[in-house]
């Protein structure tokens, strides 16, 4: 019964997201905001709203495993699964942007990640992330977008936001108030039912929330990434994973934290330090063989790197 309701809260949570993304988008279109506006933000955040509901809800229940766990894993999965399938599908082009500022920004975060959790090495107490770092990664997170939208306004500031059909202000309204229940009833029927067959198993929550929780409310990045690489825009499927890593780390642990102090718990720092690892492999990426791409090599270097890990979490 608990797999019935794990899978049927999985359910509202991707069926929640697309509500809420959709709606969101159309009631910026309604007020005339920038298409590229509503990408960096409606889109990116929307994607991620899975990890966010599941972490919050983790960190008010004082649940730090399932709640680092899952941003953890899910940005793992995000580069070693998503980009590493997209790849394989099809190489993906680096931008000049995604080199010089994307790319950057999301190894700066999983940097500061290492750092925050590391208070035991630095003899600042135990590991944790306490509410003054979950601010700082809130003010980051506000301080980034503000930037990346000024960097990207200054070449798109003619976007036509109302070039397409709008749909009724009631439909938007029903879309967003749909969107927000399906998460917040699926992220606690989910939350509640992975904990219980995670115990029924004898494995650590921290072990199913990197790999269950994680894998599970990453669905929407992989379903918007492949459905990116299909129609011949590799962009937005990078654009898409780069967006949603960012977002983890300094929205949803931030805003985690600065709700409820997170510990470590089950999770290590060598999790961490896969975090960090991934984001490094996809910053080099660009500069092998002077490419400027992800290609099918490296993508299957990826998913083997995660299959490797997994294992080790498993055995």
């Amino acid at each position: 019964m608990e797999i019935l309701l794990l899978i049927l809260g999985l359910g509202l949570i991707l069926a929640g997201a697309n509500f809420l993304t959709d709606g969101s988008a159309a009631l910026a279109q309604r007020f005339r905001v920038p298409e590229f506006i509503i990408g960096l933000t409606v889109v990116a955040v929307g994607t991620s709203t899975p990890e966010l509901v599941v972490s919050v809800l983790s960190a008010i229940a004082r649940n730090s495993d399932v709640a680092m766990g899952n941003v953890v894993g899910s940005n793992l999965f995000n580069v070693f699964v998503i980009l590493g399938i997209c790849a394989l599908i099809r190489p993906l082009a680096l931008t000049q942007s995604n080199i010089r500022r994307d790319i950057p920004f999301g190894l700066g975060a999983s940097l500061l990640l290492l750092l925050f959790t590391s208070d035991r090495l630095l003899h600042l107490g135990s590991d944790r992330i306490g509410r003054a770092d979950g601010i700082v990664m809130l003010v980051l997170y506000i301080g980034l977008m503000w930037y990346t939208i000024r960097a990207t306004g200054r070449a798109e500031a003619a976007a036509d936001a109302n070039a397409k059909p709008r749909k009724a202000l009631w439909l938007v309204i029903l879309m967003i108030a749909g969107g927000l229940a399906g998460l917040v009833y699926g992220g606690e029927m989910f939350l509640h039912n992975a904990t219980q067959i995670a115990r029924k198993l004898g494995i650590s929550e921290s072990v199913i929330a990197i790999t269950l929780v994680a894998g599970g409310t990453s669905l929407p990045e992989l379903a918007s990434s492949i459905v990116s690489i299909a129609k011949g825009k590799a962009e937005m499927a990078l654009g898409n994973v780069l967006g949603s890593n960012i977002a983890n780390i300094l929205l949803i642990l931030g805003l985690s934290a600065t709700i409820h102090p997170l510990t470590m718990g089950g999770i290590t720092h060598l999790d961490i330090g896969m975090v960090v690892l991934s984001s490094l492999l996809l910053f080099l990426t660009a500069f092998t063989f002077r490419r400027k791409k992800v290609d099918r090599w490296e993508g299957a270097i990826f998913l083997a790197i995660y299959v490797a890990y997994i294992w080790y979490l498993i055995k």
